[in-house]
């Protein structure tokens, strides 16, 4: 059975997953997807732990407890002396006596300001944990789609290359027709030969970097690097509705999980330094105790009940020293959420600029595309009719490859473009539906 493991797992692997953006971000996303999410999501359970740890302030404290001791007192030691003339004498020294005492022992607070305060900030710091998570989880998402959109551009980049192979091989064949039938010359032939060794030699790179691009985003995802993926989405072509800025400013202030979780982070600085100042007030507790003592043998119960106020005076100012120390802490936290905002502005403005950019740059390269291939098909006519030589129609399949080249570029960068507004306006997750094509 176990020599059968290897085998099914080789199995499983030469299986192709067909992966949609949205089947990968699923897969990243899930409970053992991807390994920097697992390990956020561990810190939750632990803020978790913590906010129980400050519950322990406001719920009761038992203890139980049970001695047994065999005991001597030398009574002179405390004082005990008989006064000369009196009817009675003390003893120096008695023992030995047992001592057995069974006890259960229970406190309890009642107002503790501070223990309140603490307890707050546990649960915010839960709640700023919980959005740390959330913004790993769209920086995965943004991870995901961009490895996914790299595996695109690959793809399609192997495409052109075998586009650009077979014509270079049609144009060798033309070439080495035209020489057969006393029309052209034998550098024609050998020019387009290079040419198409060339384009070879292109394509091999754009196979490698495929295979690259596939296993980063296998990577990305989490999943077996052994595991076979077939991508079954196509880029975007750059036809949605630009947002305006404005928009999606507003937007990312609103959902943006990083400025939610330093915000919460603020709020925490501010209920530590509450709980710092709130020890200058008096605290309120209760104890007792019950249990039954004696010598083993003759037992009888005792117990107390009591109510202590604690008023701190003065602890040699260390206090204040931490009061001055949390408002710094909570200054520099305020700070931090003000630069944050504002880099959110730069980055959805940089990524808008980015999008109306890579967006002008597809009509032109589509423009540019239309003419290098309009380009090269009349310089394979003026060849066939004999009024052009190689050259003109190596240049023509030159500017064709830089056409085809800069096209796929433009939709790179465009869908590129579109994952970082997406991600830069808090909305990762709500965009993969609809962030390339089928």
């Amino acid at each position: 059975m176990i020599r059968l493991l290897p085998l099914l797992a080789m199995t499983l692997a030469a299986e192709t997953l067909p992966l949609s953006l949205p089947k990968a971000v699923e897969l990243a996303t899930a409970a053992n997807g991807n390994l920097r999410l697992q390990i956020a999501r561990e810190t939750i359970a632990q803020a978790e732990a913590r906010r129980r740890f400050a519950l322990g302030a406001f719920l009761p404290n038992l203890d139980g407890s049970i001695s047994a001791s065999s005991q001597t007192r030398n009574l002179s030691a405390f004082g005990f002396r008989a006064t000369p003339g009196s009817p009675f004498s003390i003893p120096s020294f008695v023992g030995p006596f047992t001592v057995v005492d069974y006890r259960a022992t229970a406190s309890q607070s009642i107002l503790d300001l501070a223990a309140i305060e603490r307890y707050r900030a546990a649960k915010m710091q839960i709640e700023a944990i919980n959005a740390d998570v959330r913004n790993l989880l769209e920086l995965t998402v943004r991870q995901v789609a961009r490895a996914y959109v790299q595996v695109l551009r690959a793809e399609a980049a192997l495409e052109t290359a075998r586009a650009n192979v077979e014509l270079a091989e049609r144009l060798v064949q033309l070439a080495d027709s035209q020489k057969r039938a006393g029309t052209g010359t034998g550098i024609d032939v050998t020019r387009g030969r290079v040419q198409l060794q060339n384009e070879k030699q292109r394509q091999i790179v754009a196979e490698n970097d495929r295979d690259r691009a596939t296993l980063e985003l296998k990577r990305a995802i989490g999943i077996d690097m052994a595991q076979q993926i077939e991508v079954t989405d196509r880029m975007n072509d750059g036809s949605e509705p630009l947002l305006k800025p404005e928009a999606a400013i507003e937007a990312a202030l609103s959902q943006r999980p990083d400025l939610l979780a330093q915000q919460k982070r603020q709020g925490v600085a501010q209920l530590n330094l509450k709980s710092i100042a709130s020890e200058r007030f008096p605290s309120l507790g209760a104890s007792g105790d019950y249990g039954v003592i004696g010598d083993g043998s003759t037992m009888l119960p005792t117990r107390s009940v009591g109510v202590g106020l604690r008023v701190p005076i003065f602890d040699g100012g260390r206090r204040e020293a931490r009061v001055a120390e949390s408002g710094v802490a909570l200054r520099q936290e305020r700070l931090r959420a003000e630069d944050l905002k504002k880099q959110i502005e730069l980055e959805v403005r940089v990524a808008l600029n980015n999008l109306n950019s890579a967006r002008t740059q597809i009509d032109a390269a589509k423009l540019g595309l239309e003419l290098a291939e309009s380009e090269l098909a009349q310089a394979q006519r003026r060849t066939e009719a004999g009024v052009a030589n190689s050259v003109e129609i190596t240049d023509a399949q030159t500017r064709l490859t830089r056409a085809r080249d800069n096209n796929l570029s433009a939709l790179y960068l465009y869908n590129l473009a579109r994952i970082d507004v997406a991600a830069a306006s808090g909305a990762m997750q709500q965009a993969v539906l609809g962030m390339v094509k089928k």
